[in-house]
């Protein structure tokens, strides 16, 4: 671990070393953007008989579904197609209260056109972003977009901002250590982003550690035009445990 600015730190969320080979984590302690979208509705709820309609994968749908969040869309609109004829539009749920755009590998110009209509024609329907991630590493080769992406064509076609419930928002960690008693001085963020994960670790006091195993390489840290500098950098996660192959 290589120090950027101040001391040391060592803590990795609520990672448990079991033994000198595993890494035993509880489901409960994953908190997901996915999951982030849901403590939103927790503390802002839908109105009575409103529903979310969803751009995203199953994660995203099952987060909400765990605090009982009524939506539609998301894998089950992946292959859906508009009919484009003379005399036909398009239908969509007036009851509809909110969008919410995840990253979504099958988006296509149904999902992009049923969020415009219900964020463009139904009264108050809120426009919810779990991330803004222009990119990100779905294999080890090359970046690909991220669910900014979505957000984007979203923004696009509507002239609206999202409500960001994901990094760098607050919302997560508030949640988190309002919900756990949380000492947020000895709470670490570790992320491979500078625009996300370390600007979401410094803006809600607490420590960060930046792994240089994603999308910002030691170069870009380093350079002079960088002005976000995590207290610590390493080269992967593996650096947290060094008995584990």
């Amino acid at each position: 671990m290589r120090k950027s600015k101040v001391a040391e730190c060592y803590y990795l969320n609520n990672a448990k070393i079991a033994s000198h080979n595993s890494i035993y984590i509880f489901i409960i302690e994953i908190f997901s953007s996915g999951f982030a979208a849901a403590a939103y509705f927790e503390q802002q709820p839908l109105p009575p008989g409103k529903k979310a309609y969803v751009i995203g994968h199953q994660g995203l749908c099952d987060e909400l579904s765990l605090l009982g969040i009524s939506f539609i869309g998301g894998p089950s609109d992946d292959d859906k197609k508009p009919e484009f004829s003379k005399g036909k539009s398009m239908e969509h749920d007036p009851d509809v209260g909110a969008v919410v755009v995840g990253f979504d590998a099958n988006i296509n110009y149904y999902k992009i056109q049923y969020a415009q209509l219900c964020l463009s024609e139904n009264k108050d329907c809120r426009f919810i972003a779990t991330n803004m991630d222009s990119v990100m590493h779905l294999t080890p080769d090359q970046e690909w977009s991220g669910a900014g992406t979505m957000v984007g064509a979203i923004k696009g076609c509507t002239g609206l901002e999202p409500v960001l419930v994901g990094k760098p928002s607050p919302l997560l960690v508030d949640y988190i250590a309002g919900k756990h008693g949380l000492d947020r001085a000895r709470m670490c963020m570790v992320g491979d982003r500078l625009d996300t994960d370390i600007v979401f670790g410094q803006s809600n006091g607490l420590q960060t550690v930046l792994t240089l195993s994603g999308v910002t390489s030691e170069e870009t840290l380093l350079s002079d035009a960088n002005k976000t500098i995590p207290q610590y950098y390493v080269h992967s996660i593996k650096d947290f445990f060094p008995h584990i192959e």
